[in-house]
């Protein structure tokens, strides 16, 4: 299945059902690959990114859509994306693609969330690292993680250090060649897990409107995002549209 470009990155457009069966077919063992999944706040930041983080975007073995409101705004200039929210490929890894003996490394998060995910899946094998913050300007510290994903040998690699930190060390990882498997740039996915925050009613994800729950649930922290800082994406696609209509 072809990528699609919007905003400049290479969109895949498989179904999540599609989605979960090539991760199904990964392995520990696997050569490695590494999945990224923006949305808004990813696009907009990603306009001025400079040029590590874009490549670690344009080289993810999977580039998807993570948000029903980022594929309005590329289906308005002509683009068709699938939505794959990361939160629900994490939610299906532990729910049926995960076996019991697999090994899974979970980077970011606390211990508290590393212990509540083995309580949760006892038959699994959970291997926690917690990485300093300033992890983007730290390569000592992102040498760290490759070191510890590496003795992991994790089926899957769980990066939840937010974005674009956690791309950067896939990236890395992948540029290295000493890890195996598939790892997946999370975000904050792990705390909709074990319960630490609570999605959005199924009502308002199918609408576009989880941003409007996170929002009322967090608004110190999500006010500048949702409300200053997603609105850019608007003049962005503009743009965007009519140079693509001027290449025409």
């Amino acid at each position: 299945m072809s990528r699609h470009d919007f905003l400049d990155i290479d969109f895949d457009t498989w179904p999540m059902a599609d989605v979960e069966g090539w991760l199904d077919a990964r392995e520990a063992d696997s050569d490695f690959a590494y999945v990224v999944t923006p949305n808004v706040d990813h696009m907009v930041r990603l306009a001025n990114a400079e040029e590590e983080v874009l490549l670690a975007y344009e080289r993810a073995d999977l580039c998807v859509c993570d948000s029903r409101v980022l594929k309005r705004v590329a289906q308005f200039c002509g683009v068709s994306l699938s939505v794959v929210p990361g939160s629900d490929l994490v939610f299906a890894m532990f729910d049926h693609l995960l076996r019991d003996g697999d090994r899974v490394c979970l980077v970011g998060g606390s211990a508290e969330h590393a212990a509540t995910l083995r309580q949760k899946h006892p038959g699994l094998v959970i291997l926690h690292h917690t990485p300093p913050m300033g992890l983007r300007r730290d390569p000592a510290a992102r040498t760290e993680v490759i070191d510890f994903a590496e003795r992991a040998a994790a089926r899957y690699t769980l990066l939840a250090v937010g974005s674009p930190q956690q791309e950067l060390i896939a990236h890395e990882m992948a540029m290295s060649g000493r890890v195996r498997g598939t790892a997946l740039c999370i975000g904050a996915s792990v705390d909709f897990l074990v319960g630490a925050q609570s999605r959005a009613p199924r009502m308002l994800q199918r609408v576009g409107l989880e941003w409007s729950w996170r929002l009322m649930m967090q608004p110190r922290r999500m006010a500048r995002r949702y409300l200053i800082d997603g609105p850019r994406i608007l003049p962005m696609a503009l743009r965007w549209r009519r140079l693509a209509r001027s290449a025409l």
